[in-house]
């Protein structure tokens, strides 16, 4: 089985993340959304408000799991019998970034990571532009699926 683990704080679900995770489950058998536990973090939303909006936004699709995890991310993978990490890139400074982390994961462990690129229409969304924009009291509903509008 080609499993893969999504992982980020999500906070909150875009439509970007939504975006990667739906073309994803085109290339694997089962996809874990692994929403990352990080004491030093603070996070808009709770933990049980983003696990909600995550199972709430992919209820229908029975290869997408969800699960919360503390740690490295190539230890969770282990654990979950996962031999690749999906991941979204949306600009030149996601793909440095995310380059180091994968290059770092790979030393680690055998787990390899896939990127996809974000659709361009959602390639701006980010969590922390949406967390701005709900502060700030704009509309974000077209920066989010439905789960996180209710």
């Amino acid at each position: 089985m080609r499993r893969a683990i999504f992982p980020g704080s999500f906070d909150p679900l875009t439509l970007g993340h939504h975006d990667i995770i739906m073309r994803g489950v085109t290339l694997f058998d089962e996809i874990i959304i692994a929403i990352g536990k990080n004491a030093d973090k603070k996070y808009m939303f709770s933990l049980e408000k983003r696990l909600h909006f995550i199972e709430e936004a992919f209820k229908d699709v029975p290869s997408i799991k969800v699960k919360t995890y503390q740690g490295l991310t190539v230890d969770f993978c282990r654990k979950e019998d996962a031999s690749f990490i999906l991941r979204g890139l949306r600009n030149p400074a996601d793909f440095e970034f995310e380059k180091a982390i994968a290059h770092t994961n790979r030393k680690l462990s055998e787990i390899e990571t896939v990127f996809l690129l974000t659709s361009s229409g959602k390639s701006y969304i980010s969590s922390s532009i949406v967390r701005d924009v709900i502060r700030n009291n704009g509309d974000y509903t077209g920066l989010v699926p439905i789960s996180v509008r209710k």
